[in-house]
C-alpha cells in the first residue's frame, strides 16, 4: 500500500475518532423529568472545565464558582461528571444522610500505577472496605484513643528535645513524631528519636506518593486509562518515571512494618497495638484468614500513612500561626504557665482547664485544613437533590476549604482567630470543625487519635518554646510571605523561624529532667 493511501488511512481515522468524541461529547444526556443539572462554568470538548482550574488551589477555583453557580456546581473534567459540594449542609445531606449512596470512591487508574490500591481511602464500598472500616474503628475508637495518652506523651517530649538539640530541623521533627506515634499505635515500633530507617523510608513514600498523586493528575489518566501504556519518557508522563520507586516503597511500608509486628507477636516481644491486637483475633480454622490477615496488613499501612500526615500537617500550620500571631502565643502560654507552673510539663488531665488551647487547634484545623478538597466520593446510583440532577457514577468532590471559610458561619475567615470557637464565658463551642475529618461513612476513623497527637504537641511545644522570625546575619527579622505546598494534602511549605526555649539556659540536661519529674 503506499505512502500517500495509508497517510489518506490515518487521516480519516483519526477524522473519525473525533468525530465520535465530539458527537459523545456534545450529545444531551436524557435527564429525568423536571430535573437538570446543577448549575456550572461552560466546558470544552474533552478538557471540560479543566482550564479554568488552578491546579495550584483549585479550591480557591471551586469556591469562586460556588459564589458564581450556587454551593453545588457541576462540571466535566476530560469528560467526567464532578459535582463540587462547596456547602457544608449540602455535604452532610449528600455524604451523611444519603450515606449508602455516596461511600463510593471513582476508580483511580494511578493507584495501581503507585501501589496504594490496598489503601483503605481510595478503596471501593464493598465489603472488603467495610472490613478494612471495623479493623481501623475498633482501633481507633474514641474510648480506646486514652490507652496512648502516655505513648503520645512521651513521642512529645522526644519532639521537645529533638527541637531543642536542632530547632532548624523542625519540619523534619514534626514527620518524625506523628510517625513515630502511629507506627507505636499500629505496630508496637518504637522509633528512634533520631535518624530511624523504618520512620526515614515510611516518610519518603508519603513524599513521593502524595507528591504526584495530584486530584488533577489522577483526573486525566483516569479518564484517559490508555495513557498509562505510553513510554516514562515522553513529555509529561513523570508519573510513570517515577512510579516504579513509589510503588517499591509503598509495597515495603505494607509489608515490613507488619512482618515485623507478626514475628514479634509469636516471639512475645511486642506489646497491645492495632495490628497484633487483630492479628490475635483471627481464626485460622476459619477458611477466609488469609483474607481477614491481608485486610489487616492493608489497613494498617492506610493508618500509618493518614495519621503521619494529618497530624504533622496540622502542627506545622500551628507553628506557622505561632509565628504570625506573637499575641495569641504569649495569651496561650501565660495560661499554660497559670495552669502547669513551671516545674512539670503538661498532661492530658490539663486539658479540660485549657480550653484556649483547644480553640487554637480547631482554628488550626479549619484556617487552612489538610485536606482541602477531602477525597473524592462517587455517587452508586443517579439522584436527585433539590431538583438538580447527580448522574450514577459522577465524582462528588466536598470543598471542605470552602466550608472553613464559609463568610456566614465564620466571620473574617481568612483571618486566624481562636476566640470564634470561645463562648462568652470562656467554655468551647460546640462546633470542633469536624468536617475537616470527611463525611459519613467514609469519615477519617483515627480523627481521635490525631487530634489528641496534636494537643499534646501544641501544649508542649507552646510551654518550652518561643516561636518567632528568624533573624539575619545583621540581627534584622526576615519577613516571609506563608506559602503552601504538597498535592492530595497541603502543608506550609518550610520558612525562616526562631526556635528558642521560654527559660533562658534550658539545656537538654534540664529537659531531660523537666521530662523525667513530669512522667
Amino acid at each position: 500500500m503506499s505512502d500517500g493511501v495509508m497517510g489518506g488511512l490515518t487521516g480519516l481515522l483519526a477524522a473519525v475518532v473525533i468525530c465520535i468524541v465530539l458527537r459523545s461529547y456534545f450529545a444531551k444526556p436524557k435527564l429525568p423529568h423536571g430535573v437538570q443539572f446543577p448549575p456550572g462554568p461552560r466546558s470544552l470538548p474533552i478538557l471540560g472545565s479543566a482550564l479554568a482550574v488552578d491546579v495550584n488551589e483549585p479550591w480557591v477555583t471551586y469556591k469562586t464558582w460556588g459564589s458564581q453557580y450556587g454551593d453545588m456546581v457541576y462540571t466535566k473534567l476530560f469528560g467526567q461528571d464532578n459535582i463540587v459540594v462547596n456547602s457544608e449542609k449540602i455535604a452532610r445531606a449528600l455524604l451523611e444522610n444519603r450515606s449508602q449512596n455516596y461511600s463510593d470512591r471513582p476508580e483511580i487508574a494511578t493507584n495501581e500505577l503507585f501501589g496504594v490500591d490496598h489503601t483503605t481511602a481510595f478503596m471501593r464500598y464493598n465489603s472488603r472496605w467495610r472490613l478494612h472500616r471495623k479493623i481501623l474503628h475498633q482501633s481507633f475508637r474514641q474510648d480506646v484513643v486514652p490507652d496512648f495518652r502516655l505513648m503520645q506523651v512521651a513521642k512529645t517530649h522526644e519532639l521537645l528535645l529533638n527541637l531543642l538539640e536542632d530547632p532548624l530541623g523542625y519540619p523534619k521533627h514534626l514527620e518524625v513524631h506523628a510517625g513515630s506515634i502511629i507506627m507505636s499505635a499500629v505496630y508496637s515500633y518504637e522509633a528512634e528519636r533520631r535518624n530511624d530507617h523504618v520512620i526515614e523510608r515510611a516518610l519518603l513514600a508519603l513524599e513521593v506518593i502524595l507528591q504526584e498523586m495530584r486530584p488533577e493528575v489522577a483526573a486525566i489518566f483516569s479518564a484517559f486509562p490508555s495513557l498509562l501504556r505510553l513510554p516514562s519518557w515522553l513529555p509529561g508522563m513523570r508519573l510513570k518515571r517515577v512510579s516504579p520507586l513509589a510503588k517499591q516503597l509503598a509495597l515495603e511500608n505494607l509489608e515490613n512494618p507488619f512482618a515485623r509486628t507478626e514475628h514479634g507477636l509469636l516471639a512475645g516481644t511486642v506489646s497491645s497495638c492495632m495490628v497484633a491486637d487483630h492479628l490475635l483475633k483471627i481464626d485460622e480454622s476459619n477458611g477466609n484468614s488469609a483474607w481477614q490477615k491481608k485486610a489487616v496488613m492493608d489497613s494498617a499501612a492506610t493508618a500509618t500513612g493518614a495519621g503521619t500526615e494529618t497530624t504533622a500537617g496540622v502542627i506545622m500550620n500551628f507553628i506557622l500561626v505561632m509565628v504570625l500571631h506573637p499575641d495569641i502565643q504569649e495569651k496561650a502560654h501565660k495560661l499554660i504557665k497559670s495552669v502547669v507552673g513551671e516545674k512539670r510539663l503538661p498532661t492530658f488531665q490539663d486539658r479540660p482547664s485549657l480550653p484556649y488551647i483547644d480553640a487554637i487547634l480547631r482554628e488550626c484545623l479549619r484556617w487552612h485544613p489538610v485536606f482541602p478538597l477531602a477525597i473524592m466520593h462517587a455517587a452508586v446510583e443517579s439522584d436527585v437533590y433539590e431538583g438538580y440532577y447527580i448522574p450514577k457514577g459522577a465524582t462528588v468532590t466536598p470543598n471542605v476549604w470552602a466550608m472553613c471559610h464559609d463568610e456566614v458561619k465564620y466571620p473574617n475567615a481568612s483571618e486566624f482567630n481562636p476566640d470564634r470557637f470561645l463562648n462568652a464565658d470562656g467554655t468551647l463551642t460546640d462546633d470542633t470543625v469536624s468536617i475537616v475529618w470527611g463525611f459519613g461513612r467514609r469519615i477519617c476513623p483515627g480523627r481521635h487519635l490525631a487530634e489528641a497527637s496534636v494537643w499534646s504537641a501544641m501544649v508542649h511545644l507552646l510551654a518550652i518554646f518561643k516561636f518567632s522570625n528568624a533573624k539575619d546575619e545583621n540581627g534584622k527579622e526576615i519577613k516571609f510571605k506563608p506559602r503552601w505546598e504538597g498535592g492530595l494534602t497541603v502543608r506550609p511549605a518550610p520558612f525562616p523561624c526562631s526556635i528558642t526555649p521560654r527559660i533562658a539556659g534550658t539545656n537538654i540536661a534540664a529537659l531531660q529532667n523537666l521530662i523525667k519529674v513530669s512522667v
